[in-house]
């Protein structure tokens, strides 16, 4: 009498064991990573400062120069979270909204749109409260996406990645143009606008996160509660829409979110590009494509990235400053290109 070999697990069942005991281990390293580089944050800066500054000044003490520093330090680093998550969940979101590998705040337009937005409610329309330049923020975000959205979907075979990212890059273009023809007659405005142009978060304070932190809390609400749609709208709209998932409410709802998250970010840091295109990527690898662990993990991600870069740009420059968009570009460029050069995307 023999013995029945005992049954092979299905291919699915193997890679769905495997990464859910390894997803919740690559969250807690990507949180313990995040905790350990916000010290590194606080730490780090033209003045060097030790272990009881930063304990006085995180109990409310100023009197040092180095307390001081650690006080202007700590808005930057959260600044720098809040900032870093909202691109990178946002990121997420767009790819998987569109489907698309090289889809980015940046690289579609969004964040552009957004700049444009602010900087002609400053030129234009004399916007100088904080919170009107999150709304026009939003509001500029909100009309680029859809532009470069319809201009890619337009011919055979409608939105593609090819064609949703050259559209975005015309479209970023193109408002690149438009900023600087508002802003070189103004030069009572134009120093501010190109140093917030280059995207940076050195000029943080507890009443910008303050401010932005609704916004935020609500765009990452409205991402993460579209993760299962998202899940179903990877196997394409016809498949989706057999499952029972509304397409187009579902389509429409992340992106909303997503918006809402670039349009507040771009508006108090300026717009900080390839943050949402690097981080997701990397995410992938490391917790696969389920959207209910790909985008809070992106979150951890993007602000690991951001603040990662602050720090880097504060040490490399020393006694001055890196801006985090240029640490961010020379990081996110060469990946861009990598990606666009995978045999994988010409065929997505």
């Amino acid at each position: 009498m023999t013995l029945a070999a005992p049954p092979v697990p299905a291919p699915g069942v193997v890679a769905a064991r495997r990464p859910g005991r390894s997803r919740a281990l690559w969250l807690l390293l990507a949180l313990a990573a995040l905790l350990g580089l916000a010290v590194l944050s606080v730490a780090v800066g033209s003045r060097p400062v030790g272990w009881s500054d930063i304990t006085a000044a995180l109990g409310g003490s100023s009197e040092t120069l180095a307390e001081a520093a650690v006080t202007k330090r700590i808005p930057r680093t959260l600044l720098a979270i809040a900032v870093g998550a909202a691109l990178g969940l946002a990121g997420a979101v767009m790819q998987g909204v569109t489907r698309n590998p090289l889809a980015d705040p940046g690289i579609l337009g969004v964040n552009m749109g957004a700049s444009l937005a602010v900087i002609t409610g400053i030129a234009w329309f004399g916007l100088t409260a904080a919170s009107s330049f999150v709304w026009a923020a939003i509001l500029g975000a909100s009309l680029a996406a859809v532009f470069v959205y319809a201009v890619g979907s337009l011919g055979r075979g409608g939105a593609t990645p090819l064609k949703l990212a050259l559209a975005g890059t015309a479209t970023s273009a193109a408002f690149a143009s438009f900023i600087t023809a508002v802003v070189l007659p103004r030069n009572d405005i134009a120093g501010g606008v190109r140093s917030w142009q280059v995207g940076g978060v050195g000029g943080a304070s507890f009443d910008t996160i303050t401010l932005v932190l609704p916004f935020l809390v609500v765009g990452l609400l409205v991402c993460l509660a579209s993760a299962r749609g998202l899940n179903s709208l990877a196997l394409g709209d016809d498949v989706a829409a057999g499952l029972g998932e509304r397409v187009a409410l579902t389509r429409g709802l992340a992106a909303v979110g997503a918006v809402l998250l670039c349009g507040a970010a771009t508006a108090v840091a300026g717009p900080i590009g390839f943050v949402g295109l690097v981080v997701p990527h990397l995410c992938r690898m490391l917790v696969g494509v389920d959207h209910r662990w790909l985008l809070p993990f992106s979150a951890v991600a993007g602000a690991a990235l951001l603040t990662a870069a602050d720090v880097l740009g504060r040490v490399v420059a020393r006694p001055s400053e890196i801006d985090v968009g240029i640490i961010t570009a020379l990081v996110g460029a060469p990946f861009f290109i990598h990606v666009v050069r995978r045999q994988k995307v010409r065929a997505l």
